[in-house]
């Protein structure tokens, strides 16, 4: 027989909200737990029968998606399939209804994440500018010092000045830049407010999640990865 564990921990071992935010739903009494409303620290065996919104939470943890894309150049970051023909909905042609968390434009590629969550895509919108989210760029002209220096400290684009952030030369027409913020096509403007074109732009990581599939493949994010996810939302 299982052993029994805290509710916090289980919904969370499951993937399927923090300990915090499971705490809270117990208090707001929108979870059950064999029919009955549960006290905070209450200890449940795995397999029991327990609702959120008087809806089975298997099922809606089997509704729920959390992918991982790795988007060519080409496809646009749309859900309205109507407009564009190469949007990134049907290029994935997943069974399931999602939608892009943030954008990727056009001609960039690499890692994006998808989901049909939207308290997920909410609590990283809100966040946007507290995530990092790195890049692998090349360039048109050689990289020196000057152009290093003036894209960490910020640069003017869009009326405003960019905040400080992290850029690494990988080679003379490549580097490595860590962004927080996520301004309307932000280091293609910060490039060319500095003389140069970017001539590849590529999303190597979010968060901690980094680049590990195909161009053009997704991958589904495993339930420990969703629990940590979730554990870094919500602080």
């Amino acid at each position: 027989m299982s052993e029994a564990i805290r509710l916090n921990k289980y919904l969370s071992q499951i993937g399927f909200c923090s300990r915090r935010q499971a705490d809270k739903f117990i208090e707001q009494e929108r979870i059950k737990v064999a029919g009955r409303l549960p006290e905070l620290g209450q200890k449940v065996i795995p397999g029991t029968a327990i609702t959120f919104d008087d809806k089975s939470i298997d099922q809606q943890m089997d509704a729920r998606i959390y992918m991982l894309f790795n988007k060519p150049k080409g496809i646009v970051c749309t859900t309205d399939t109507r407009v564009e023909k190469d949007n990134i909905i049907d290029h994935i042609n997943y069974p399931k209804r999602i939608f892009p968390i943030g954008r990727l434009d056009k001609m960039s590629e690499g890692l994006i994440m998808l989901t049909n969550d939207g308290d997920i895509v909410n609590k990283i919108l809100r966040m946007e500018n507290k995530h990092e989210k790195e890049y692998l760029v090349q360039v048109d002209e050689p990289i020196n010092a000057d152009f290093i220096k003036k894209m960490e400290s910020g640069v003017k684009i869009l009326d405003t000045i960019t905040q400080p952030c992290e850029l690494k030369k990988v080679s003379k027409h490549e580097f490595k830049i860590v962004l927080q913020q996520g301004l309307n096509r932000q280091i293609r403007r910060m490039c060319e407010a500095l003389g140069y074109k970017v001539q590849s732009l590529q999303r190597i990581r979010i968060m901690h999640f980094k680049l590990n599939m195909p161009v053009g493949k997704y991958r589904l994010l495993k339930n420990d990865e969703i629990r940590f996810l979730k554990d870094q939302l919500d602080g």
